[in-house]
């Protein structure tokens, strides 16, 4: 673990609220010139608190209109291994993310689909079939508040 002091932790907000933000401009609204912004992200990512950055996309200005959250109980454990499972889960392009939980359910899953039709037919064809699947849940996503983490 790595001790953070205030000005890593509005670098982590900086990059939290956008990402492609160079170390120049994060330095800019800090305050910090862009060596030396550079070199505390350059050491939070080697610390492995800065994992990688990523694109977040648009799901419904890409056609896709509906997310469903899926709680999917296998139904043998012991006839079908967890990655076998997890394989073919994330094999399906619909399948946005695979997480393997503890509770009620084994596995929580997010799909994206055009919409209702489209989300039935990838449930009927590709989640029903998967593997050990047994009990199915899901929950269509109304609307999505994200918020920035525990550095807020």
């Amino acid at each position: 673990m790595i001790d953070l002091d205030d000005t890593d932790r509005a670098i982590l907000r900086e990059l939290v609220r956008d990402g492609s933000q160079s170390a120049g401009a994060v330095g800019r609204t800090l305050g910090l010139s862009q060596p030396a912004a550079w070199r505390r992200i350059r050491r939070l990512e080697e610390a492995g608190v800065i994992a990688g950055r990523r694109l977040d996309l648009d799901a419904e200005a890409l056609g896709f209109g509906v997310t469903v959250f899926l709680g999917v109980k296998l139904a043998a454990k012991g006839r079908v291994s967890l990655e076998d499972f997890e394989r073919a889960a994330t094999a399906i392009p619909e399948v946005q993310t695979v997480q393997h939980v503890l509770g009620l359910f084994d596995y929580r899953l997010r799909v994206t689909a055009r919409d209702i039709a489209d989300f039935e037919r990838v449930l009927r064809r590709r989640i029903m079939t998967l593997p050990g699947v047994g009990n199915v849940e899901a929950n269509v996503l109304l609307s999505e508040e994200r918020r920035p983490g525990p550095l807020g």
